[in-house]
């Protein structure tokens, strides 16, 4: 957080305490769906998973044989009651107690379930079992009560987006009518009581879909983008679903329970958490066209960008690969609640090829990995953490943005190179040198949370924005001169060797412009980096040459870390 220098010495105790401090990362996870018939068997997948570095799964049921097979692993696990079973545990505790001792005790502690989520996404899939959500619930939390297990697995259920009456800007978030006071206001007073959380299914894609005219594609991946503003509150979004998340926040704020916490408090400690168990983008298909909800949940014919589908390869890795950078490194908060703790589950761990109501829905094309085990596209739940970049917000303006810089670079940051005739002076531009100064400023302090907000002035993305500057940093790119055909042998054997071509793929960011050069520069580019930028690495018998300042080609800027997607 940037402090003008008449209050330096009164916070720097303060800021001490908050640039320092490092965040604990969240959990992400996956959704593990057997809506398929062409799947592997558990074992086989518990392989994948820890394998994958895999370490949460969130089941749609709680299947022995799976549950069996994750004993003893390590993995945390989230456990299902269908929906069906919903009635039958509201209406008895006994049938409750049988089912968690049969399905959550008889299992507890080898395999490390965590939660039981019931019922999914009830309101919008049955409807007609909504009074019986929160008993249900309250049934099951008194059987783990009874077993004693309360302490360790907890009771929520998934909400579906529809749920939210409105949801733009994310400050009028609020529940519909007909649920608000007869059914959250009693889950949320349960989950503040029982120290839960809600889980909501947050799909930034159906609702990018539903308004393309409206919400642009980088806000919707959560990749650089100049960000939305919440005229309410002042707050600016970078990610729909931040945005998603914190009208959720709002929405339960505005129930007005005596015992919670009202929207216009700064108190914030007895709301419940919001945690996405259900995210994701779809790699292929098309979505089952029904009219949208209110909250932009609904589906449309698929949009479009520059005649290429919004359920693409590309699109799908930037989400994911965002998401898990995201909460591998830290940064769980939201504008709303800058602090906040949070879970991510991804959907899905794979392809389930009887989703759907057709061979090209979308519904079946959520997957990290194929049936047989193989990756959709490229991601590490290893070392994505690493990847993460502090910019300047355009939005905050030219004054603003002067006095963060001048703090930056006052309070750490390594500022020689925006001097005059340093590597990164050009462009003369406060915007690329506020975000030269704060990412120096954000990494020389561990990425510790905070240290990239300058009040506002700036923000954290998951992929290296364009126009970066690294003075350190070195590149391959092609060599004109070598001619197309040597061109093409050296791109083709990049991209079977080790380089990662999805991006030059066609719908991919990085396809345009179409030609040998641009898309050899950036295979190169990814095999060299890849290669640890060794010697004889950016040679390709004469087609690559090395650079050191960051070239860009059409939109796109090439890498400059081994480990960037």
């Amino acid at each position: 957080m940037m402090a003008p220098s008449r209050l330096i010495v009164v916070l720097v105790s303060t800021l001490a305490l908050l640039f320092f401090s490092h965040a604990e990362a969240g959990e992400i996870g996956v959704n593990y769906g057997m809506v398929g018939g062409d799947l592997p068997d558990p074992a086989s997948v518990v392989r994948l998973l820890r394998k994958s570095g895999i370490t949460s799964v969130r089941l749609y049921d709680a299947n022995a044989t799976v549950l069996k097979a994750l004993a003893n692993t390590g993995i945390k696990v989230m456990v299902m009651l269908p929906n069906h079973e919903l009635a039958a545990m509201a209406a008895a505790p006994s049938h409750a107690l049988r089912w968690v001792r049969s399905n959550v005790a008889a299992h507890y502690p080898a395999t490390q379930i965590g939660l039981v989520d019931v019922g999914n996404e009830v309101f919008l899939k049955d409807k007609n079992l909504t009074p019986q959500l929160v008993p249900a619930m309250i049934n099951v939390h008194a059987a783990l009560v009874r077993l004693g297990l309360d302490a360790a697995v907890k009771v929520s259920t998934p909400l579906a987006l529809t749920a939210l009456e409105e949801s733009w800007p994310p400050s009028s978030g609020r529940f519909r009518d007909d649920i608000a006071q007869s059914v959250m206001k009693p889950m949320v007073d349960f989950l503040r009581r029982t120290g839960s959380y809600l889980s909501i299914s947050a799909y930034p894609f159906f609702a990018y879909i539903a308004q393309p005219d409206k919400i642009s594609l980088d806000y919707a991946l959560g990749n650089p983008n100049p960000g939305v503003r919440d005229d309410n509150t002042g707050l600016m979004y970078h990610s729909l679903l931040d945005a998603q998340l914190d009208a959720t926040y709002f929405a339960m704020e505005k129930l007005e329970s005596a015992s919670m916490v009202l929207a216009d408090s700064k108190d914030t400690s007895a709301t419940p958490g919001v945690y996405p168990s259900e995210t994701g983008f779809p790699s292929y298909g098309r979505p089952t066209p029904t009219p949208p909800s209110p909250s932009g949940g609904g589906r449309r014919l698929l949009a479009a960008r520059d005649g290429c589908p919004a359920a693409s390869v590309a699109n799908a890795q930037a989400y994911n690969n965002n998401l898990i950078n995201r909460v591998l490194s830290g940064a769980t908060g939201t504008p709303y609640r800058p602090d906040a703790d949070m879970d991510m589950h991804i959907f899905a761990l794979f392809n389930e090829n009887l989703k759907g109501d057709r061979p090209d829905d979308v519904e079946q094309f959520f997957g990290l990995f194929y049936p047989n085990m193989t990756k959709v596209y490229e991601f590490d739940f290893h070392r994505a953490a690493l990847a993460s970049w502090c910019v300047a917000n355009a939005s905050a303006g030219a004054a603003a943005l002067q006095a963060a810089l001048d703090y930056a670079c006052g309070h750490g940051a390594d500022c020689g190179a925006i001097q005059p005739g340093g590597t990164c002076f050009e462009p003369k531009d406060k915007l690329a040198h506020a975000s030269y100064a704060f990412n120096s400023y954000y990494h020389r302090n561990g990425r510790a949370r905070g240290t990239c907000d300058f009040h506002g002035a700036a923000y954290v993305v998951y992929h290296e924005p364009a126009g970066n500057c690294d003075p350190n940093a070195s590149r391959c790119v092609a060599n004109a001169a070598a001619g197309e055909k040597a061109l093409q042998e050296a791109l083709d054997y990049a991209c079977a060797n080790g380089a990662d071509c999805s991006a030059i793929q066609r719908c991919g960011p990085c396809f345009e412009p179409n030609n040998v050069v641009a898309h050899a520069s950036y295979a190169f580019n990814s095999y060299y980096q890849r290669k640890g930028r060794a010697r004889g690495t950016c040679d390709f018998a004469g087609a690559g040459s090395v650079v050191y300042r960051a070239p860009k080609i059409g939109k796109c800027l090439l890498p400059s870390k081994a480990w960037i997607l």
